[in-house]
């Protein structure tokens, strides 16, 4: 029984579920900081919005790589279903890995270094930008793991 397309399935549930699962944990480290903030300085939202929303990004790159999956396998896009062999399956399993595993680790640590950037741009408003490089600075790594993925999923052959 050829197991391929299990294979693909579970590369792009993979890649969702660990990027989404990461994101969710990296806005509730930057959450809690930002409404410890809020409670006293409800003027400073729009500041905040932009630290607890950063550690969301890598849950859109794992949707995106899902998507990119059930296009590539035939599901979406109107054409026929591709029959998918075990090991073509097994590379697009391996080809959501990268972004599925930083996507997790990067969202949740991010999280933590917006949470900081938060205490900090609460004190110094001036300095809320300087904290969201320091943020952006962990993305870099999830954006380099989406890009790895892409290029293997666009290097099978279906």
């Amino acid at each position: 029984m050829d197991m391929g397309m299990i294979y693909a399935l579970t590369g792009a549930a993979l890649a969702v579920f660990l990027c989404g699962t990461g994101s969710s944990i990296g806005i509730g480290y930057a959450g809690r900081a930002a409404n410890g903030v809020l409670s006293e300085e409800p003027e400073k939202f729009g500041t905040m919005l932009l630290l607890v929303a950063l550690p969301g990004t890598q849950g859109i790159y794992g949707f995106l790589t899902g998507f990119l999956v059930l296009m590539k396998v035939g599901i979406l896009g109107g054409g026929e279903m591709a029959a998918i062999t075990n090991l073509q399956g097994l590379q697009i399993l391996v080809a959501t890995l990268p972004i599925g595993i930083s996507g997790l680790f990067s969202a949740m640590h991010q999280g933590k270094v917006c949470a900081a950037g938060i205490s900090v741009a609460s004190k110094h408003s001036e300095a809320s930008m300087k904290a969201l490089v320091y943020g952006a600075l962990v993305e870099t790594y999830a954006v380099l793991a989406l890009v790895v993925s892409i290029f293997l999923l666009f290097s099978i052959k279906v």
